[in-house]
């Protein structure tokens, strides 16, 4: 299944990741990829929101990982592999653990730097910003089942 569409701002951006959450309602890992400043953390801030996440959530660039306490049964888990050096360095994190765990709801930004290790029916999103910086595409890619 793939879909795009084109958001104009921020909230339309944070609108259209929590939809994602119900038109993709089985995806447990959603795998951000684009340019530096696409959107990718304003996708996750809309999946936060739409779970209940309260405060602020930034992009955890220096600590790899940032978790957030259960709500309504799921446990967000917000990854940064940009400073990731090697795919591997993942697993030293508990990487595993947070694939076989049904509560944990995993969103990854730069996830295509540790491909090999996105289970097969990850959601891929994709952000790209045009020239003007006034439009954001949006492409979502997954094998899952709906």
């Amino acid at each position: 299944m793939k879909e795009s569409v084109i958001t104009r701002s921020e909230a339309e951006t944070r609108a259209f990741a929590a939809s994602c959450l119900i038109r993709y309602g089985g995806a447990r890992v959603f795998a951000l990829r684009g340019e530096m400043g696409s959107g990718k953390t304003v996708f996750v801030r809309g999946i936060a929101e739409a779970i209940g996440v309260g405060g602020a959530v930034t992009s955890p660039t220096f600590t790899l990982i940032q978790e957030y306490p259960e709500h309504g049964g799921r446990r967000l888990v917000h990854a940064d592999l940009y400073r990731l050096e090697k795919p591997a360095e993942l697993l030293f994190l508990g990487w595993d653990d947070y694939l076989e765990d049904p509560g944990v709801l995993l969103l990854v930004e730069w996830a295509d730097r540790a491909e090999s290790l996105m289970p097969r029916d990850t959601l891929w999103v994709t952000l790209e910003m045009d020239l003007e910086l006034t439009e954001r595409r949006i492409t979502v890619e997954w094998m899952g089942t709906p």
